[in-house]
């Protein structure tokens, strides 16, 4: 069995029950870690408050990861409260409806943009401010889709967005290896998430999914939190910089 007790772990992207972050944050919970989840703003906050109920010991914090000024002022709290972070998970991603409903040749200037700072900087922006409080080393986690590296209809500019996220993946885990930090991706199979439900035709993902996974089935939250506890024990202490694929093994067929 694995055990954080002694670990600190932040969890970004928690929306509700269904969330993945969700399924991750409980996994950390269970394991023993000190637990803080984020909403991103008051609108958010009951809800969150409902959910860390179910978390004995987790802390909820405030913090919209488009507003440099709150992330600054959401890790000096951090450092004041806490004093180090072991573990950083980012399950942040988003895009205007209308870049996802119309066709992919109608992304616009400012729809891209805001996908990418969203879905991509703020992964950046989160390490860099996350890295002074790992003294010890740590693990940062975010999450992809098989939409990063193949067409999926619908996706659009999220695709690009996760191609762009997993690329920072990379470089980020080149900058930080020196200092103990891991840094990697979950490429998780659909899910009925809250952001899943915003991609038209999720029924027929999930139904293609599971006819041609060869584990004949879907993918479930738990699976994605299991598989993330993994990655930030130190039984990964040697990976770095990777996507591992969560999906039933749907990403190795060709047809």
């Amino acid at each position: 069995m694995i055990d954080l007790k002694d670990r600190t772990a932040i969890v970004f992207g928690v929306a509700n029950k269904r969330s993945i972050a969700w399924g991750i944050a409980q996994k950390l919970n269970q394991a023993g870690a000190r637990l803080l989840i984020t909403y991103q703003n008051e609108r958010l906050k009951l809800e969150a408050e409902d959910m860390i109920a179910e978390l004995p010991g987790a802390e909820a914090y405030q913090c919209d990861v488009s507003n440099d000024a709150e992330i600054d002022r959401l890790f000096a709290t951090l450092k004041e409260k806490h004093g180090k972070l072991d573990i950083l998970v980012h399950s942040i991603g988003f895009a205007p409806a209308d870049a996802l409903k119309n066709d992919f040749l109608q992304t616009s200037r400012e729809d891209f943009r805001i996908a990418h700072d969203i879905s991509v900087y703020s992964l950046i922006a989160l390490s860099r401010a996350a890295a002074p409080l790992m003294t010890a080393g740590g693990s940062i986690l975010t999450l992809t889709y098989y939409g990063s590296t193949k067409v999926v209809p619908n996706y659009n500019v999220m695709g690009v967005a996760k191609a762009a996220l997993e690329a920072t993946v990379r470089y980020l885990a080149a900058d930080l290896g020196r200092r103990n930090i891991r840094v990697n991706a979950i490429s998780a199979g659909p899910i009925k998430t809250l952001a899943a439900r915003a991609i038209g035709g999720l029924g027929l993902m999930l139904k293609s999914h599971e006819e041609r996974s060869p584990l004949g089935r879907n993918v479930q939250q738990s699976e994605v939190g299991s598989t993330a506890l993994f990655l930030a024990s130190d039984l990964a202490s040697g990976i770095t910089g990777e996507v591992t694929y969560v999906d039933c093994g749907y990403n190795i067929m060709g047809f």
